[in-house]
C-alpha cells in the first residue's frame, strides 16, 4: 500500500521516498507519493523521480493498482528502472497539477450551478466537461457563466472531511454522479466542501484551497448526447 501524501496536501509538489517495486509491466512503486493517479475523472500525474546522483526518471503518468490502494508511477519509454530500496525524491509536474486542480474545483461549481443528475464527467489540462442528465431543459449560457464566475470570485474555503461507509449510506443525497462511485475500500469516504453551504460532495481528487485560485472561466460548446444527456464544457481563461 502506498501513502497518499496528496490527498492531505494537495500543495505538495516532491516528497522523499523508496522503491518497494517494479511490476510486470515496468510500474514503479513507491511507499509514499505526491502523485495523484487517475480516477474518478482527474488523470494521473506525471513528473520525475530524481535519484541521489542528481540524474532523474520521467514519469508519464500515474495509475492504481487492482488492489485500489497501491499507486503504479508509469515510467515514459526507453528508461533505465530503478532497483528496489532505492531512494527517490518524487516531484510532480505542479503547473498541470495545478490546472487540474482548478478545473476539478470549477466542475463542482458546474455541478452547483447546473442542479442536475451527472451521468459523467471529464477533467483536463486547463479545460472539463460534465454531463448532466438534463431533459429538455434549456441552457442559459451567458447566465451559467456569470453564475460560475460569481460562486468562483467568492473566494469560498475549499477543504475535506471524512464520513464512515454508514453515513454516506444514510445520505445518498450526497452522491451527485450517477455513474461514477465515491471510493471506499477503508471504512470512510472523503468529502469535498465548497464554502458553508456551497457544496457537499464524495470526491478524492485535488481541489484549490479557495475558489478564487480557479481564475475566470468561460463556457465551450455544448451539445446533447442522447435523448437526455447534455454536455457542458468549461474552461480556464489564462
Amino acid at each position: 500500500m502506498t501513502t497518499h501524501l496528496f490527498r492531505d496536501d494537495a500543495y505538495l509538489r516532491s516528497c522523499e521516498a523508496k522503491v518497494l517495486g517494479v511490476n510486470d509491466r515496468g510500474g514503479i512503486v513507491l511507499d509514499r507519493t505526491v502523485f495523484y493517479a487517475t480516477g474518478g475523472g482527474q488523470p494521473g500525474d506525471s513528473g520525475i523521480l530524481e535519484f541521489e546522483d542528481g540524474s532523474t526518471l520521467g514519469i508519464a503518468t500515474a495509475v492504481y493498482d487492482a488492489d485500489g490502494s497501491t499507486v503504479i508511477h508509469v515510467p515514459a519509454e526507453g528508461q533505465q528502472l530503478p532497483a528496489e530500496g532505492v531512494s527517490v525524491v518524487a516531484h510532480v509536474d505542479w503547473q498541470r497539477r495545478y490546472r487540474l486542480m482548478r478545473v476539478h474545483t470549477a466542475l463542482h461549481l458546474l455541478s452547483v450551478a447546473l442542479p442536475f443528475p451527472v451521468t459523467g464527467g471529464q477533467i483536463g489540462d486547463g479545460e472539463g466537461r460534465l454531463d448532466f442528465d438534463m431533459g429538455e431543459e434549456a441552457l442559459d449560457k451567458d447566465g451559467l457563466a456569470a453564475r460560475l464566475n460569481e460562486m468562483a470570485s467568492a473566494d469560498h474555503p475549499v477543504a475535506s472531511e471524512w464520513i464512515t461507509d454508514e453515513e454516506l449510506d444514510a445520505n445518498p443525497g450526497l452522491v451527485k454522479t450517477m455513474k461514477v462511485k465515491p471510493p471506499r475500500g477503508n471504512g470512510k469516504v472523503r468529502l469535498v466542501r465548497i464554502g458553508e453551504t456551497v457544496d457537499l460532495q464524495p470526491c478524492g481528487g485535488t481541489h484549490v484551497a479557495r475558489t478564487s485560485e480557479i481564475g475566470t472561466l468561460a463556457l465551450g460548446k455544448s451539445e446533447k448526447k442522447g435523448k437526455q444527456n447534455r454536455r457542458v464544457r468549461i474552461r480556464l481563461t489564462d
